[in-house]
């Protein structure tokens, strides 16, 4: 207990005499975790309408002349039965012409009541571990081994441009996040060092008592802890008083769930501790 109650009179002596230098550290770091914050609004938003347009992609199998009507009912079966197929849409001639008259806005085809040129098709449902590139062309491979089955048609252009913008988007929110945590342990670092400066006699004194390092730091540790924990609150905070004020009606912000924001704060107070423990480091060991 009396352990306890030096390192909580330490902790407040220290915020009382740095007050000043504990708010820059605290707006500091709330800004950078703001920032932080915001990115990840971005990339969960960024991510949930990706998934909505892959959702959109329509595959279509296109049916041999030679396929008699009466066996579509089994190539759809066994269209059903490759992996990654959850269902096989049959489109005949006349759905055909009708989705090309909705489609242009005139029916294109008067004439051709008894000879219909479209061909017939399979419009299928992937499951959406399934709508990439590389999966989406296992599935074809599979589709084109059927007999009956014509061209596979889907947005082939399209999927992998948007895979490469979201590979890049990726790669560039790694290392913005990266670089923000790391200014944020520097930060903190170069803070509390200069809060300890001021002390650096009463800590030779401590020592020479026998305090160990570890006794001497965990004040600066726990308050690292609070000043990263509260920085990080206090930028989530700023975020939802914001979506309070703030409102989008053809985009839904993706947040990220309560479990996500508390682990997140976690992390940033123990960066924090961590901070603590490196800006005092130095100074003890040119006293040892």
């Amino acid at each position: 207990m009396t352990r306890i109650a030096h390192i909580v009179r330490e902790l407040l002596r220290n915020l009382r005499r740095n007050s000043g230098t504990a708010l820059a550290s605290v707006l500091s770091l709330t800004l950078l975790f703001l920032l932080f914050d915001l990115f990840w609004l971005a990339a969960g938003t960024s991510d949930r309408f990706y998934q909505d347009l892959l959702s959109g992609i329509e595959v279509e199998v296109f049916v041999d002349e030679e396929v008699a009507d009466s066996t579509i009912a089994s190539l759809g079966e066994r269209l059903e039965a490759v992996e990654g197929i959850l269902n096989a849409g049959y489109i005949s001639r006349e759905a055909a012409r009708e989705r090309l008259t909705g489609l242009v806005g005139a029916d294109l085809l008067v004439g051709y009541d008894e000879t219909n040129p479209l061909p017939r098709s399979f419009v299928l449902a992937v499951d959406q571990e399934y709508l990439t590139s590389e999966r989406l062309e296992q599935v074809e491979r599979e589709v084109e081994k059927i007999g009956g089955t014509g061209e596979v048609h889907y947005s082939r252009v399209w999927l992998a441009k948007a895979e490469n913008t979201k590979s890049i988007f990726l790669q560039v929110g790694l290392a913005l996040g990266a670089l923000i945590l790391a200014t944020a342990l520097v930060s903190s670092t170069n803070n509390i060092r200069l809060m300890t400066r001021a002390r650096a006699v009463g800590f030779r004194q401590m020592q020479l008592l026998g305090a160990g390092r570890l006794f001497i730091s965990l004040p600066f540790i726990v308050e690292g802890f609070i000043i990263g924990g509260l920085s990080a609150a206090l930028g989530w905070a700023i975020i939802f008083y914001g979506r309070t004020k703030i409102t989008f009606s053809r985009i839904e912000i993706v947040f990220p769930s309560q479990d996500d924001i508390i682990l997140f704060c976690l992390v940033t107070a123990l960066l924090g501790a961590i901070s603590g423990y490196f800006g005092l480091r130095k100074l003890l060991k040119e006293q040892a």
